[in-house]
């Protein structure tokens, strides 16, 4: 009877661990948002020059140097949102491309800041506002590669 119960034990924990497993990569509820592999890479790329520009603020301010901290801001204020191609604008929500104009503004605004104040800790409050951006676009969305015919 012990040697059933011990045998049956590693099917009940594989199983269990199956269900567990199944069930944790199902769990993601983000909005997904389907599109072509190079629009996937320029969306990646855009994020990737956020957290670049918000490395050089944090760097600018650290260092007291808030003439950098405009430049590095100011790369990625509005003028970065142009010429996103209309098909990848169309696959967007709306929401989510409200979440980005917002973040562009909040990175002029950081621009404009760091140009007349000489309080680093104004600039510190912007950048955690802007962040609040990324943080619930992350939370929100996620991204998958449209597939042929959808």
């Amino acid at each position: 009877m012990k040697s059933k119960l011990i045998k049956s034990i590693p099917a009940t924990l594989l199983l269990t661990l199956g269900l567990s497993s199944t069930t944790l990569a199902n769990a993601d509820e983000r909005t997904p948002i389907l599109v072509e592999p190079a629009e996937l890479d320029a969306l990646l790329g855009e994020m990737r020059s956020f957290l670049e520009a918000v490395q050089s603020i944090t760097e600018g301010i650290a260092k007291d140097n808030m003439e950098a901290v405009s430049q590095a801001a100011s790369v990625m204020g509005m003028r970065a949102a142009q010429g996103v191609p209309a098909p990848l604008m169309a696959k967007l929500p709306l929401e989510f491309k409200k979440l980005g104009m917002v973040t562009h503004q909040a990175f002029d605004e950081i621009s404009l800041s760091a140009s007349i104040s000489d309080e680093p800790i104004e600039i510190v409050a912007e950048l955690s506002e802007l962040l609040l951006n990324c943080t619930a676009c992350h939370a929100s969305y996620r991204f998958g590669i449209q597939h042929q015919g959808n």
